[in-house]
């Protein structure tokens, strides 16, 4: 028979480890068309949330991504949670190996779940407003103002140097201009965060693209400050500020599913 009609064997697939000793069950919300049942494997106080599941590499689609975000949503809920990678499956597909799998890593769970406890993470990205940023720019930096201002009504095929010069020096202006503002924020919000995982900018409008861990209690005060920012710079910002998140910035939860 082609190993293309093989039916793949049946494993657990895992979702995060949370700490909880009591019988959890979310319904039949799994990974995959056939959408299994959603529960979780405890051994000694530590749950994994867990569904069936072929052993598959599922693709890292949006309705992939999405289903297993859900599941990570619902045991938000409640639980402080340790989010597991995309597409880690048990190759055993009783409880029993993910009852192994636990026993293995107990301390590192358990360490993990202790520094996380009660706290969330969330997300802010700032970007700036293209013309707003460029006429402010413009406005803050005589060199630039002067010099654009004598090529204003000079024909563009006599400045064509100067016209490549005044571009180089925006260009440099807006890299210092978006680095303050970078190096302002994140001060502003330090004081009332745990940890700040600075992420890659993906254009150059963008100033910020980071995740902050703040502990549960500290969100009405974080939450202030990143409106009254918002406020202060709102007329050439934009910012976006994403509630509580899987701590995928702040956890690194591979699991070892290998002859467990």
């Amino acid at each position: 028979m082609s190993n293309d009609l093989e039916i793949p064997k049946e494993g657990k697939y895992i979702y995060g480890i949370i700490r909880n000793s009591a019988p959890i069950d979310y319904g039949p919300i799994g990974m995959g068309k056939r959408a299994d049942r959603v529960y979780g494997v405890t051994y000694n106080g530590i749950t994994a949330i867990v569904s069936a599941s072929p052993i598959i590499v599922y693709e890292a689609r949006r309705i992939n991504m999405i289903t297993h975000e859900k599941v990570l949503e619902e045991m938000m809920k409640q639980f402080t949670v340790l989010p597991v990678r995309f597409s880690t499956i048990s190759e055993h597909d009783d409880d029993t190996g993910i009852m192994r799998i636990i026993e293995k890593d107990y301390r590192k769970f358990d360490e993990m779940l202790a520094k996380m406890e009660g706290k969330k993470e969330l997300g802010l990205k700032v970007l700036a407003k293209e013309t707003e940023i460029y006429d402010s720019i413009i406005e803050k930096y005589d060199d630039i103002k002067v010099l654009r201002g004598k090529l204003m009504n000079m024909p563009a095929d006599k400045t064509h140097y100067q016209r490549v010069k005044i571009g180089e020096m925006v260009a440099e202006a807006l890299r210092k201009e978006t680095e303050y503002f970078k190096d302002t924020i994140i001060a502003a919000l330090n004081p009332l965060s745990e940890d700040v995982k600075i992420n890659d900018n993906y254009s150059e409008m963008m100033i910020l693209n980071a995740a902050f861990l703040i502990k549960n209690e500290s969100e009405p005060a974080f939450d202030k400050v990143v409106n009254d920012l918002s406020e202060q710079y709102g007329r050439f910002m934009i910012f976006k500020y994403t509630g509580t998140l899987p701590l995928y910035n702040f956890v690194n939860l591979i699991i070892n599913t290998k002859g467990v």
